[in-house]
């Protein structure tokens, strides 16, 4: 991608990105050109330069034009101003624009944009969790569990804003669906920003049947800190990769009801402010909090904006959660150092053949390591029925297949 500078002529190396959204598809516009990021200057910014940059970056459609710094402040360069675009420009950087470095701005008017995701987690247990679907051509469709790894599933939470890969799920975990199936053979190095942007056969070319759709859970993006236990704590948030704080100017019983249930505890007891969980480190995230109280997420209520440096940590958010209705979840605040596979297998056999042997279980067993390219060390839990089997008969009216649940 090349800068079409107005005195410099062609200058190449260059590329857009967004940063400090709540996904890969919303955030503060940066440039990269000669080896360093720098931000864009609201001077003239409306929704023809965001669909741009949205284009650009395999978003879809602009939703909002952002500015005043609205994803926060950006440092270094300034790199465009005054930019104007037909809308049809593949590229931010084959717009009109000041020369590179010529402007009269400063971060306070750096801009932003929120674009359509083009993916989505569908049927989950909550926003980080579920399908993987994704939007090509105007429509959804699912992505084959063929060669799904964690290096994939780490891309789908990163661009989600959900944090680390928890779990990868194969064989429609997350319930099937018919329609389309965009994406096959996924390869990605996980350092991409966006699914969409991985290795795939080519789109809608796939070796999946139905059925057979890729699903992540992923660590949510929020968690208490320094409590009593895992229901009460500091309030922090992971925003950009890094965890940060939240202000208590505003906060109320309201928002911290989001955090509960977004953390699968009981009914929120108190909103503590002042710090009363102690001081936290690095930015404050979010401040002015303010929740409707249906929101899935902290992260999805309304707020000034991202990061506020004249903000400290005496007033540091926290919440008192009563204990959950159900004690089986998992602590998601550490870094995992393996990935778990949930997998769902349907078994098509003759009515005298017996899946539940362990001979044919093992044979199950080395098949799935083959199909899910495991190179280390593994081990296999299977789940068993009410009657001690692993595999039970499905009614052949309603499906000729032995399941696995």
């Amino acid at each position: 991608m090349c800068l079409l500078d107005k005195y410099a002529g062609v200058i190449c190396q260059t590329r857009t990105r967004l940063v400090s959204g709540i996904n890969s598809c919303s955030g503060r516009v940066q440039v990269l050109y000669n080896g360093t990021w720098g931000t864009v200057c609201d001077d003239g910014w409306d929704l023809s330069e965001a669909a741009v940059v949205c284009r650009e970056i395999g978003c879809g459609d602009a939703i909002e034009v952002k500015s005043s710094a609205y994803f926060g402040e950006g440092s270094g360069q300034i790199w465009m101003d005054n930019v104007n675009c037909s809308g049809n420009e593949s590229a931010l950087s084959k717009c009109e624009y000041h020369e590179l470095e010529l402007n009269d701005c400063n971060h306070s008017e750096d801009v932003g944009v929120i674009c359509q995701s083009v993916m989505r987690l569908v049927e989950g247990f909550d926003d980080c969790s579920g399908r993987v679907e994704v939007l090509h051509n105007g429509t959804w469709g699912t992505v084959c569990d063929y060669k799904w790894d964690g290096s994939d599933g780490a891309v789908v939470c990163k661009e989600m804003g959900c944090g680390n890969i928890k779990v990868l799920t194969y064989g429609a975990y997350f319930g099937a669906t018919s329609g389309q199936i965009w994406m096959g053979n996924v390869n990605c190095n996980g350092e991409e920003a966006a699914l969409s942007t991985c290795a795939i056969q080519g789109w809608g070319t796939h070796n999946c049947f139905f059925a057979e759709h890729a699903g992540v859970i992923c660590g949510l993006p929020v968690r208490l800190v320094n409590g009593n236990s895992s229901c009460s704590g500091r309030v922090e948030v992971l925003h950009d990769g890094q965890w940060g704080t939240v202000s208590d100017d505003g906060w109320n019983l309201t928002d911290a009801a989001v955090v509960c249930r977004e953390l699968g505890c009981g009914d929120v007891i108190k909103a503590k402010g002042g710090a009363y969980f102690g001081q936290g480190s690095g930015p404050v995230w979010m401040n002015s909090v303010d929740c409707v109280g249906k929101e899935s997420s902290l992260i999805q209520c309304n707020i000034d904006h991202w990061q506020h440096n004249n903000l400290d940590h005496l007033h540091d958010a926290g919440v008192i959660c009563s204990e959950p209705y159900s004690t089986n979840r998992g602590s998601v605040q550490g870094l995992d150092t393996s990935v778990k596979v949930l997998l769902r297998i349907e078994v098509k056999t003759d009515p005298m053949f017996d899946p539940n042997v362990h001979k044919t279980m093992s044979k199950l067993s080395e098949e799935m390591e083959k199909q899910l390219h495991i190179s280390g060390p593994f081990s296999l839990t299977w789940k068993t029925q009410k009657d001690g089997k692993v595999f039970q008969e499905v009614s052949q009216k309603k499906k000729p297949a032995r399941k696995c649940n």
